[in-house]
Protein backbone atom coordinates (compact mmCIF):
# COMPACT_ATOMS: atom_id res chain seq x y z
CA UNK A 1 0.00 0.00 0.00
CA UNK A 2 1.46 3.34 -0.99
CA UNK A 3 1.67 6.42 1.21
CA UNK A 4 -1.48 8.03 -0.18
CA UNK A 5 -3.51 4.90 0.41
CA UNK A 6 -2.17 4.63 3.95
CA UNK A 7 -3.25 8.20 4.70
CA UNK A 8 -6.73 7.55 3.29
CA UNK A 9 -7.08 4.37 5.32
CA UNK A 10 -5.83 6.03 8.48
CA UNK A 11 -7.97 9.14 7.97
CA UNK A 12 -11.08 8.13 9.99
CA UNK A 13 -9.00 6.73 12.84
CA UNK A 14 -6.79 9.82 12.92
CA UNK A 15 -9.85 12.06 12.87
CA UNK A 16 -11.43 10.15 15.74
CA UNK A 17 -8.21 10.41 17.75
CA UNK A 18 -8.05 14.16 17.19
CA UNK A 19 -11.66 14.61 18.28
CA UNK A 20 -11.09 12.43 21.34
CA UNK A 21 -8.05 14.52 22.27
CA UNK A 22 -10.06 17.72 21.91
CA UNK A 23 -13.17 16.55 23.74
CA UNK A 24 -11.80 14.68 26.73
CA UNK A 25 -11.04 17.80 28.85
CA UNK A 26 -14.61 19.01 28.38
CA UNK A 27 -16.11 15.61 29.16
CA UNK A 28 -13.89 15.39 32.24
CA UNK A 29 -14.91 18.90 33.30
CA UNK A 30 -18.61 18.11 32.93
CA UNK A 31 -18.13 14.93 34.95
CA UNK A 32 -16.34 16.81 37.72
CA UNK A 33 -19.16 19.39 37.80
CA UNK A 34 -21.72 16.62 38.31
CA UNK A 35 -19.72 14.64 40.88
CA UNK A 36 -18.39 17.41 43.14
CA UNK A 37 -21.69 18.23 44.92
CA UNK A 38 -22.08 14.53 45.66
CA UNK A 39 -18.71 14.52 47.43
CA UNK A 40 -18.92 17.95 49.08
CA UNK A 41 -22.49 18.34 50.27
CA UNK A 42 -22.31 21.24 52.75
CA UNK A 43 -23.94 24.54 51.82
CA UNK A 44 -20.59 26.29 52.30
CA UNK A 45 -18.87 23.95 49.84
CA UNK A 46 -21.67 24.36 47.28
CA UNK A 47 -21.44 28.16 47.50
CA UNK A 48 -17.65 28.03 47.27
CA UNK A 49 -17.84 25.90 44.12
CA UNK A 50 -20.39 28.30 42.63
CA UNK A 51 -17.94 31.14 43.21
CA UNK A 52 -15.28 29.05 41.47
CA UNK A 53 -17.53 28.82 38.42
CA UNK A 54 -18.01 32.59 38.40
CA UNK A 55 -14.28 33.21 38.75
CA UNK A 56 -13.48 30.72 35.97
CA UNK A 57 -15.56 32.73 33.49
CA UNK A 58 -14.07 35.97 34.79
CA UNK A 59 -10.47 34.70 34.61
CA UNK A 60 -10.94 33.27 31.12
CA UNK A 61 -12.33 36.61 29.95
CA UNK A 62 -9.26 38.33 31.39
CA UNK A 63 -7.04 35.84 29.60
CA UNK A 64 -8.59 37.00 26.32
CA UNK A 65 -6.90 40.32 27.02
CA UNK A 66 -3.62 39.43 28.68
CA UNK A 67 -2.90 35.94 27.38
CA UNK A 68 -4.32 36.19 23.87
CA UNK A 69 -3.85 39.88 23.02
CA UNK A 70 -1.10 41.02 25.37
CA UNK A 71 -3.20 43.73 27.03
CA UNK A 72 -2.46 44.15 30.73
CA UNK A 73 -5.61 45.57 32.30
CA UNK A 74 -5.86 46.91 35.84
CA UNK A 75 -9.58 47.63 35.55
CA UNK A 76 -11.23 44.49 34.21
CA UNK A 77 -13.53 44.41 37.24
CA UNK A 78 -15.36 47.41 35.72
CA UNK A 79 -17.16 45.14 33.25
CA UNK A 80 -17.71 42.41 35.80
CA UNK A 81 -19.20 44.90 38.25
CA UNK A 82 -21.28 46.89 35.78
CA UNK A 83 -22.65 43.63 34.39
CA UNK A 84 -23.54 42.59 37.93
CA UNK A 85 -25.23 45.93 38.71
CA UNK A 86 -27.27 45.83 35.50
CA UNK A 87 -28.35 42.24 36.14
CA UNK A 88 -29.30 43.19 39.69
CA UNK A 89 -31.49 46.05 38.46
CA UNK A 90 -33.29 43.64 36.13
CA UNK A 91 -33.74 41.20 39.02
CA UNK A 92 -35.15 43.96 41.24
CA UNK A 93 -37.46 45.08 38.44
CA UNK A 94 -38.85 41.55 38.19
CA UNK A 95 -39.34 41.53 41.96
CA UNK A 96 -41.25 44.81 41.82
CA UNK A 97 -43.43 44.11 38.77
CA UNK A 98 -43.56 40.35 38.39
CA UNK A 99 -42.63 40.64 34.72
CA UNK A 100 -39.32 40.06 33.00
CA UNK A 101 -36.82 37.44 31.96
CA UNK A 102 -36.66 33.95 33.45
CA UNK A 103 -33.87 33.61 35.92
CA UNK A 104 -31.78 31.36 33.66
CA UNK A 105 -31.37 34.25 31.19
CA UNK A 106 -30.47 37.00 33.66
CA UNK A 107 -26.71 36.36 33.19
CA UNK A 108 -27.20 37.40 29.55
CA UNK A 109 -28.22 40.84 30.84
CA UNK A 110 -24.83 41.11 32.51
CA UNK A 111 -23.16 39.98 29.28
CA UNK A 112 -24.96 42.65 27.24
CA UNK A 113 -24.04 45.30 29.80
CA UNK A 114 -20.42 44.19 29.66
CA UNK A 115 -20.50 44.42 25.87
CA UNK A 116 -22.07 47.90 26.01
CA UNK A 117 -19.52 49.33 28.41
CA UNK A 118 -16.71 47.40 26.72
CA UNK A 119 -17.51 49.14 23.44
CA UNK A 120 -17.61 52.56 25.14
CA UNK A 121 -14.41 52.25 27.16
CA UNK A 122 -12.65 50.01 24.64
CA UNK A 123 -13.00 52.56 21.87
CA UNK A 124 -10.79 54.84 23.95
CA UNK A 125 -8.40 52.50 25.74
CA UNK A 126 -7.49 50.16 22.86
CA UNK A 127 -6.05 52.95 20.72
CA UNK A 128 -2.76 52.24 22.46
CA UNK A 129 -1.17 49.12 23.90
CA UNK A 130 1.46 48.38 26.52
CA UNK A 131 1.93 50.68 29.49
CA UNK A 132 -0.42 53.32 28.06
CA UNK A 133 -3.28 50.83 27.87
CA UNK A 134 -2.55 49.61 31.41
CA UNK A 135 -2.65 53.15 32.79
CA UNK A 136 -5.86 53.97 30.93
CA UNK A 137 -7.49 50.82 32.30
CA UNK A 138 -6.37 51.81 35.78
CA UNK A 139 -7.85 55.28 35.37
CA UNK A 140 -11.17 53.92 34.08
CA UNK A 141 -11.32 51.49 36.97
CA UNK A 142 -10.76 54.21 39.55
CA UNK A 143 -13.27 56.48 37.82
CA UNK A 144 -16.03 53.85 37.88
CA UNK A 145 -15.24 52.88 41.46
CA UNK A 146 -15.47 56.51 42.54
CA UNK A 147 -18.76 56.85 40.63
CA UNK A 148 -20.22 54.07 42.76
CA UNK A 149 -20.20 56.47 45.73
CA UNK A 150 -21.61 59.38 43.72
CA UNK A 151 -24.41 57.89 41.60
CA UNK A 152 -26.16 56.07 44.41
CA UNK A 153 -29.36 55.66 42.42
CA UNK A 154 -27.64 53.10 40.19
CA UNK A 155 -24.96 51.75 42.49
CA UNK A 156 -26.88 51.79 45.78
CA UNK A 157 -24.16 53.59 47.73
CA UNK A 158 -21.99 51.79 50.26
CA UNK A 159 -24.74 49.30 51.12
CA UNK A 160 -25.05 48.16 47.51
CA UNK A 161 -28.12 46.48 46.02
CA UNK A 162 -29.94 43.35 47.15
CA UNK A 163 -32.12 40.96 45.18
CA UNK A 164 -34.05 37.72 45.51
CA UNK A 165 -33.30 35.00 42.96
CA UNK A 166 -36.39 32.98 43.88
CA UNK A 167 -38.86 35.58 42.53
CA UNK A 168 -38.29 35.30 38.73
CA UNK A 169 -39.88 32.44 36.84
CA UNK A 170 -37.85 29.49 35.61
CA UNK A 171 -37.74 28.06 32.11
CA UNK A 172 -37.62 24.57 33.57
CA UNK A 173 -39.72 25.04 36.71
CA UNK A 174 -36.68 24.86 39.00
CA UNK A 175 -36.68 26.37 42.48
CA UNK A 176 -33.42 28.29 42.80
CA UNK A 177 -33.71 28.83 46.53
CA UNK A 178 -31.38 25.92 47.36
CA UNK A 179 -27.74 26.55 46.62
CA UNK A 180 -27.35 23.28 44.72
CA UNK A 181 -29.77 24.47 42.02
CA UNK A 182 -27.83 27.71 41.62
CA UNK A 183 -24.60 25.72 41.47
CA UNK A 184 -25.75 23.69 38.49
CA UNK A 185 -27.09 26.81 36.75
CA UNK A 186 -23.75 28.56 37.23
CA UNK A 187 -21.82 25.54 36.01
CA UNK A 188 -23.93 25.19 32.87
CA UNK A 189 -23.22 28.83 32.00
CA UNK A 190 -19.55 28.32 32.93
CA UNK A 191 -19.17 25.40 30.53
CA UNK A 192 -21.01 27.24 27.75
CA UNK A 193 -18.89 30.36 28.22
CA UNK A 194 -15.67 28.35 28.41
CA UNK A 195 -16.49 26.50 25.18
CA UNK A 196 -17.38 29.79 23.46
CA UNK A 197 -14.10 31.41 24.52
CA UNK A 198 -12.14 28.34 23.48
CA UNK A 199 -13.75 28.37 20.03
CA UNK A 200 -13.07 32.10 19.71
CA UNK A 201 -9.36 31.32 20.07
CA UNK A 202 -9.60 29.16 16.94
CA UNK A 203 -11.16 31.89 14.78
CA UNK A 204 -9.21 34.29 12.53
CA UNK A 205 -9.79 36.98 15.16
CA UNK A 206 -8.18 34.77 17.80
CA UNK A 207 -5.15 34.08 15.61
CA UNK A 208 -4.80 37.76 14.72
CA UNK A 209 -5.00 38.66 18.43
CA UNK A 210 -1.97 36.43 18.99
CA UNK A 211 -0.22 38.08 16.05
CA UNK A 212 -0.95 41.56 17.43
CA UNK A 213 0.32 40.43 20.82
CA UNK A 214 3.59 39.10 19.40
CA UNK A 215 4.30 41.59 16.59
CA UNK A 216 1.77 44.36 15.93
CA UNK A 217 3.95 45.93 13.23
CA UNK A 218 3.96 42.74 11.18
CA UNK A 219 0.20 42.32 11.64
CA UNK A 220 -0.31 45.84 10.34
CA UNK A 221 2.07 45.18 7.46
CA UNK A 222 -0.06 42.26 6.20
CA UNK A 223 -3.20 44.41 6.22
CA UNK A 224 -4.75 44.10 9.70
CA UNK A 225 -5.42 46.97 12.07
CA UNK A 226 -3.93 46.18 15.51
CA UNK A 227 -6.24 48.74 17.09
CA UNK A 228 -9.37 47.07 15.66
CA UNK A 229 -8.18 43.61 16.70
CA UNK A 230 -7.55 44.89 20.23
CA UNK A 231 -10.94 46.59 20.24
CA UNK A 232 -12.87 43.47 19.21
CA UNK A 233 -11.01 41.32 21.72
CA UNK A 234 -11.60 43.92 24.42
CA UNK A 235 -15.34 44.05 23.72
CA UNK A 236 -15.64 40.27 23.74
CA UNK A 237 -13.63 39.99 26.96
CA UNK A 238 -15.89 42.61 28.56
CA UNK A 239 -18.93 40.62 27.42
CA UNK A 240 -17.81 37.47 29.20
CA UNK A 241 -16.77 39.49 32.26
CA UNK A 242 -20.30 40.92 32.37
CA UNK A 243 -21.67 37.38 32.09
CA UNK A 244 -19.59 36.43 35.13
CA UNK A 245 -21.05 39.46 36.94
CA UNK A 246 -24.58 38.28 36.13
CA UNK A 247 -23.77 34.84 37.55
CA UNK A 248 -22.31 36.49 40.65
CA UNK A 249 -25.65 38.20 41.30
CA UNK A 250 -27.46 34.87 41.24
CA UNK A 251 -25.00 33.32 43.68
CA UNK A 252 -24.71 36.11 46.28
CA UNK A 253 -27.92 38.12 45.66
CA UNK A 254 -25.99 41.29 46.49
CA UNK A 255 -23.67 43.60 44.61
CA UNK A 256 -21.56 46.38 46.14
CA UNK A 257 -18.94 48.86 45.00
CA UNK A 258 -16.24 46.25 45.67
CA UNK A 259 -17.26 44.41 42.50
CA UNK A 260 -15.92 47.30 40.38
CA UNK A 261 -12.92 48.02 42.61
CA UNK A 262 -9.21 47.38 42.36
CA UNK A 263 -9.32 44.36 44.67
CA UNK A 264 -11.60 42.54 42.25
CA UNK A 265 -9.37 43.51 39.31
CA UNK A 266 -6.34 42.31 41.24
CA UNK A 267 -8.02 39.02 42.10
CA UNK A 268 -8.74 38.17 38.47
CA UNK A 269 -5.20 39.14 37.48
CA UNK A 270 -3.85 36.81 40.18
CA UNK A 271 -6.15 34.00 39.05
CA UNK A 272 -5.12 34.23 35.42
CA UNK A 273 -1.39 34.71 36.00
CA UNK A 274 -0.93 32.17 38.80
CA UNK A 275 -2.78 29.55 36.78
CA UNK A 276 -0.90 30.41 33.60
CA UNK A 277 -1.83 32.87 30.86
CA UNK A 278 0.07 30.90 28.26
CA UNK A 279 -2.63 28.21 28.03
CA UNK A 280 -6.41 28.11 27.93
CA UNK A 281 -6.87 25.94 31.02
CA UNK A 282 -4.31 27.81 33.13
CA UNK A 283 -6.76 30.54 34.26
CA UNK A 284 -9.28 27.80 35.08
CA UNK A 285 -6.82 26.21 37.51
CA UNK A 286 -5.84 29.63 38.85
CA UNK A 287 -9.47 30.65 39.44
CA UNK A 288 -10.19 27.44 41.37
CA UNK A 289 -7.03 27.81 43.45
CA UNK A 290 -7.52 31.50 44.25
CA UNK A 291 -11.17 31.13 45.25
CA UNK A 292 -10.35 28.11 47.41
CA UNK A 293 -7.42 29.81 49.12
CA UNK A 294 -9.37 33.05 49.57
CA UNK A 295 -12.22 31.16 51.25
CA UNK A 296 -10.07 28.88 53.37
CA UNK A 297 -7.05 31.02 54.24
CA UNK A 298 -9.17 33.98 55.32
CA UNK A 299 -10.74 31.73 57.97
CA UNK A 300 -7.40 30.36 59.13
CA UNK A 301 -5.04 33.34 59.19
CA UNK A 302 -5.08 37.12 59.10
CA UNK A 303 -2.04 37.03 56.82
CA UNK A 304 -3.86 35.47 53.87
CA UNK A 305 -3.34 38.52 51.65
CA UNK A 306 0.40 38.32 52.32
CA UNK A 307 0.43 34.68 51.24
CA UNK A 308 -1.35 35.64 48.03
CA UNK A 309 1.31 38.25 47.36
CA UNK A 310 4.12 35.80 48.06
CA UNK A 311 2.56 33.20 45.77
CA UNK A 312 2.24 35.74 42.97
CA UNK A 313 5.85 36.89 43.36
CA UNK A 314 7.14 33.31 43.36
CA UNK A 315 5.17 32.47 40.22
CA UNK A 316 6.40 35.58 38.41
CA UNK A 317 10.02 34.92 39.39
CA UNK A 318 10.31 31.15 39.04
CA UNK A 319 7.33 29.94 37.00
CA UNK A 320 6.21 32.68 34.58
CA UNK A 321 4.30 30.03 32.61
CA UNK A 322 2.04 29.56 35.64
CA UNK A 323 1.21 26.50 37.73
CA UNK A 324 -0.63 24.82 34.85
CA UNK A 325 2.34 25.45 32.60
CA UNK A 326 4.71 23.84 35.10
CA UNK A 327 2.43 20.81 35.51
CA UNK A 328 2.11 20.43 31.74
CA UNK A 329 5.85 20.79 31.28
CA UNK A 330 6.55 18.12 33.89
CA UNK A 331 3.89 15.80 32.45
CA UNK A 332 5.44 15.87 28.99
CA UNK A 333 8.90 15.48 30.51
CA UNK A 334 7.67 12.38 32.33
CA UNK A 335 6.16 10.97 29.13
CA UNK A 336 9.42 11.60 27.31
CA UNK A 337 11.33 9.67 29.98
CA UNK A 338 13.13 12.66 31.47
CA UNK A 339 12.09 11.60 34.96
CA UNK A 340 13.97 8.33 34.67
CA UNK A 341 16.58 8.23 37.41
CA UNK A 342 15.55 11.62 38.84
CA UNK A 343 12.49 10.73 40.93
CA UNK A 344 14.48 10.59 44.16
CA UNK A 345 16.12 14.01 43.72
CA UNK A 346 12.76 15.48 42.70
CA UNK A 347 11.07 14.19 45.86
CA UNK A 348 14.02 15.38 47.93
CA UNK A 349 13.73 18.85 46.38
CA UNK A 350 10.00 19.02 47.04
CA UNK A 351 10.49 17.88 50.65
CA UNK A 352 13.19 20.49 51.28
CA UNK A 353 10.99 23.26 49.85
CA UNK A 354 8.09 22.11 52.04
CA UNK A 355 10.35 22.30 55.10
CA UNK A 356 11.45 25.81 54.12
CA UNK A 357 7.81 26.85 53.58
CA UNK A 358 6.87 25.56 57.05
CA UNK A 359 9.58 27.72 58.60
CA UNK A 360 8.54 30.82 56.61
CA UNK A 361 4.86 30.33 57.53
CA UNK A 362 5.79 29.97 61.18
CA UNK A 363 7.75 33.24 61.11
CA UNK A 364 4.89 35.10 59.38
CA UNK A 365 2.23 33.80 61.76
CA UNK A 366 4.30 34.66 64.83
CA UNK A 367 5.01 38.14 63.45
CA UNK A 368 1.31 38.76 62.87
CA UNK A 369 0.51 37.59 66.39
CA UNK A 370 3.27 39.71 67.90
CA UNK A 371 2.47 42.96 66.09
CA UNK A 372 -1.31 42.70 65.68
CA UNK A 373 -2.59 40.85 68.73
CA UNK A 374 -3.75 42.94 71.67
CA UNK A 375 -1.70 40.75 74.01
CA UNK A 376 1.41 39.34 72.28
CA UNK A 377 2.37 37.40 75.42
CA UNK A 378 -0.74 35.25 75.09
CA UNK A 379 0.17 31.79 73.72
CA UNK A 380 -0.83 31.08 70.12
CA UNK A 381 -1.56 27.86 68.27
CA UNK A 382 1.07 27.17 65.59
CA UNK A 383 0.55 23.96 63.63
CA UNK A 384 0.29 21.29 66.38
CA UNK A 385 2.15 23.36 68.97
CA UNK A 386 1.32 26.17 71.36
CA UNK A 387 4.02 28.82 71.50
CA UNK A 388 4.70 32.15 73.18
CA UNK A 389 6.13 34.57 70.65
CA UNK A 390 7.64 36.95 73.23
CA UNK A 391 10.45 34.47 73.87
CA UNK A 392 13.45 33.91 71.56
CA UNK A 393 13.17 30.12 71.22
CA UNK A 394 10.15 29.90 68.81
CA UNK A 395 11.75 32.48 66.52
CA UNK A 396 15.08 30.67 66.52
CA UNK A 397 13.44 27.32 65.73
CA UNK A 398 11.29 28.76 62.92
CA UNK A 399 14.19 30.60 61.31
CA UNK A 400 16.40 27.51 61.59
CA UNK A 401 13.77 25.34 59.88
CA UNK A 402 13.32 27.89 57.07
CA UNK A 403 17.08 28.31 56.48
CA UNK A 404 17.74 24.56 56.72
CA UNK A 405 15.04 23.72 54.17
CA UNK A 406 16.23 26.39 51.74
CA UNK A 407 19.89 25.39 52.19
CA UNK A 408 19.03 21.73 51.58
CA UNK A 409 17.30 22.64 48.32
CA UNK A 410 19.89 25.10 47.00
CA UNK A 411 23.00 23.32 48.21
CA UNK A 412 22.02 19.69 47.82
CA UNK A 413 18.69 18.83 46.16
CA UNK A 414 19.02 21.07 43.10
CA UNK A 415 22.60 19.96 42.25
CA UNK A 416 21.49 16.33 42.66
CA UNK A 417 18.59 16.90 40.27
CA UNK A 418 20.84 18.56 37.69
CA UNK A 419 23.32 15.67 37.83
CA UNK A 420 20.51 13.13 37.52
CA UNK A 421 19.20 14.96 34.43
CA UNK A 422 22.59 15.24 32.81
CA UNK A 423 23.25 18.85 33.76
CA UNK A 424 20.14 20.35 32.18
CA UNK A 425 16.44 20.67 32.73
CA UNK A 426 14.53 21.61 35.78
Amino acid sequence: MNTTQERVAAGPNASAAVWAQRLWPWVLGAGVVVVMPVIFTSSYAITLMSHMGVMIVFALSYNMLLGNTGLLSFGHAVYFGLGAYTAMHVLRYIQATGFGLPIELIPLVGALAGLFFGIIFGSVSTRRAGVVFAMISLGIGEMVHASAHIFTGFFGGEAGLFGNRTVPSSLFGVDYGPGIAVYYLVMVWTLLAAVAMYLLRQTPLGWMANAVRDNPERAQFVGYSPQMVRFFQFALAATFAGLAGGLYVLVDEIVTDETVGMIQSGTVLLSAYIGGIGSFFGPVLGAILVVFLEGELSDITDAWLLYFGLLFVLVVMFAPQGIFGVLTQQFFAWRAGSWRGSLGPRLYGVASLVVAAIGVVAVIEMAYHYFRHWNPAEPMALFIFEVTVTGPMPWAVALTVAVAGLAAYVGHARPMLRRAMGGGGR
